[in-house]
């Protein structure tokens, strides 16, 4: 109960993203891919199975902070996140989306990320709409090892 022991012991300290792009425990924090400029890991309070995150690894809110590499490596990363979600796991879409600021429902709004959502015909039941709750049918880890035999994809990033 992932979401219960996070509310006892409270938020990580710092920038989740930076904590992770600062860490060699990869598995640990769901982390797919490491580059020069990016990170991919997965998010831990996931919209569905196999929901990613793509982020530089410089702490910035805004693209417009981005150096024209960074963005290069973020369009790359996206296009790459894509294609190791529909090996992994066959989706028949995706959510692709950016939060940017409180008000636009940004959980960490300090650290510029792109959500990579993959989404099926039927995925959405009664759950998020009565209970505000969003069923998650296998645990991160089993997600994290499926999603990790298809990294080869992740170059030149």
């Amino acid at each position: 109960m992932a979401y219960i022991e996070y509310a006892k012991v409270g938020k990580e300290q710092g920038c989740f993203i930076c904590n992770a792009t600062k860490s060699d425990n990869l598995e640990e924090n769901l982390v797919l891919y490491k580059g020069r400029h990016v990170i991919i890991l997965m998010n831990k309070f996931p919209y569905n199975t196999g929901h990613l995150l793509i982020a530089p690894n410089r702490h910035v809110a805004d693209f417009a902070q981005l150096s024209d590499e960074e963005l290069l490596a973020l369009s790359k990363a996206l296009v790459q996140s894509i294609e190791v979600i529909k090996r992994a796991f066959s989706p028949d879409g995706f959510n692709i989306g950016v939060n940017l600021g409180r008000v636009a429902g940004a959980g960490l709004e300090s650290h510029l990320h792109i959500h990579v959502v993959p989404r099926w015909n039927g995925d959405t039941n009664f759950m998020p709409v009565i209970a505000d709750t969003k069923v998650i049918p296998e645990a991160l880890k089993d997600t994290y090892r499926k999603l990790i035999k298809h990294v080869e994809i992740f170059k030149n990033i």
